[in-house]
């Protein structure tokens, strides 16, 4: 008899691929004491094979989901209305492989689990995927399959590896495409060969005199990470991989230096927190206002914020811990006259050089009241022409008692009673160090 839930929903009726008989009693389970959250219109259960894959893609277009770019090598271009997307997947349930075997964990993001647990089991299973020492060592897992980029701005200039990568096996969103079958948007930098022309991610006919961009400021490719021609080896090893760093960033035109170091773990996990950026097309906010975005993570914390801080800290505490040195960059600060200071791309592996020989315990740094910077002469600028690095690496007294003014109050806000002690002796720290400049 096919399972029937409290208010009636035939589980057996919404499976449209696989069997509810091949999944493990626990996978099962859950999946029956979920459903009625979800009330999903299909279940989809996967094998994750290249035939099933296949089938899928093949389904996908006859439906008019997906369209194949006839100019790549198995890549598709996503049809589907955003909004019909989002709700089709709020509704579709897809029980992967992975998942057969294991917790059922969403490849998707653990975000979602949320709704489906309870807010300590969801903690532990968040926990359980990301971060955590072994033999003193923080180590990770990649828990991801592929990259999912914005297209805008990609090209061989600014991103050959991207380029390469995205070839084939790919699916793109909300970009234009051409009529010899492949994609285009602003900055992808291709001359278009005699006659081909351009259809817009909003299915017109476009020019570059529309005065509309041709692409979705904020259309994507989604593509498999093991195409990536500069992939490390290591990138799917069990064991995980040791980690010397950890890097920071957000977009500020103004006010903070392009990189500096924290002075401790207790300190580099406030920076984490404090992190404020300019909105972005991805971001809910429109304009250009400076949203806080705690850990470049904001929309996908899926437990408390206060005990996502405790779980950072609580690193430290690992016996014998040697824990990674932590740094924030901003590649994205500009001049008066709205120009940025510094060229960013490739030449940001400058910055990761000084990174390196600050791990290695090479590199000169100067003290500063918000972190260690690079001293004058400890970035290698050799064939960069004039850098003005006085007003690249300037720190305002004013700008930095405002900065920590807004920060204090969104954690205030946020967090409140949940926020570790140590994160308000790193605001008390701070304002102390930002008054004696």
């Amino acid at each position: 008899m096919p399972p029937q839930l409290q208010n009636g929903l035939n589980l057996s009726a919404k499976v449209v691929q696989g069997s509810l008989d091949s999944l493990p009693q626990a996978v099962r389970e859950f999946l029956e004491n979920n459903a009625e959250l979800c009330q999903p219109d299909h279940i989809h259960i996967c094998d994750g094979s290249e035939e099933e894959n296949g089938r899928l893609l093949g389904q996908m277009e006859e439906e008019g989901i997906l369209r194949r770019l006839k100019k790549y090598d198995n890549c598709w271009l996503a049809l589907t209305d955003p909004r019909d997307v989002a709700r089709i997947e709020s509704k579709t349930v897809i029980v992967t492989q992975e998942q057969r075997d294991t917790v059922p964990i969403p490849k998707t993001g653990l975000s979602q689990l949320g709704r489906w647990m309870s807010e300590e089991d969801f903690e532990k299973a968040f926990n359980a995927r990301f971060p955590g020492c072994m033999k003193g060592h923080l180590r990770a897992i990649n828990p991801e399959n592929g990259f999912f980029g914005v297209a805008p701005g990609t090209s061989v200039k600014t991103n050959p590896n991207a380029i390469k990568t995205i070839q084939k096996n790919t699916i793109f969103t909300n970009v234009a495409e051409t009529s010899d079958g492949g994609v285009y948007w602003e900055g992808i930098d291709e001359p278009l060969a005699s006659g081909v022309t351009i259809t817009s991610w909003k299915n017109k006919e476009w020019s570059s005199e529309d005065g509309e961009p041709c692409a979705h400021p904020n259309s994507r490719f989604c593509t498999p990470a093991s195409q990536c021609p500069i992939i490390d080896a290591a990138w799917e090893s069990p064991e995980g991989v040791p980690i010397e760093g950890i890097i920071f960033g957000g977009r500020r035109p103004a006010g903070v230096p392009l990189v500096y170091e924290a002075l401790s773990w207790q300190h580099g996990v406030f920076v984490g927190a404090a992190m404020r950026s300019e909105a972005t097309a991805a971001a809910e906010h429109k304009g250009k206002i400076i949203m806080h975005d705690p850990f470049a993570m904001r929309p996908f914390f899926g437990y408390n914020f206060g005990k996502y801080l405790a779980h950072w800290l609580s690193m430290a505490q690992h016996p014998a811990a040697k824990l990674p040195k932590i740094f924030h960059v901003n590649w994205f600060r500009k001049d008066k006259e709205g120009k940025f200071l510094w060229p960013g791309f490739g030449e940001n592996s400058r910055v990761l050089e000084w990174m390196f020989n600050r791990i290695d315990g090479k590199a000169s740094t100067k003290l500063t009241p918000i972190g260690y910077i690079p001293k004058e002469d400890a970035l290698n600028l050799k064939g960069l022409g004039h850098i003005n690095m006085m007003e690249l690496f300037s720190i305002s007294k004013e700008f930095w008692e405002k900065e920590v003014e807004d920060i204090e109050k969104y954690l205030e806000d946020q967090v409140n009673a949940d926020l570790p002690c140590e994160i308000e002796r790193e605001i008390l720290a701070l304002k102390q160090r930002i008054s004696q400049m």
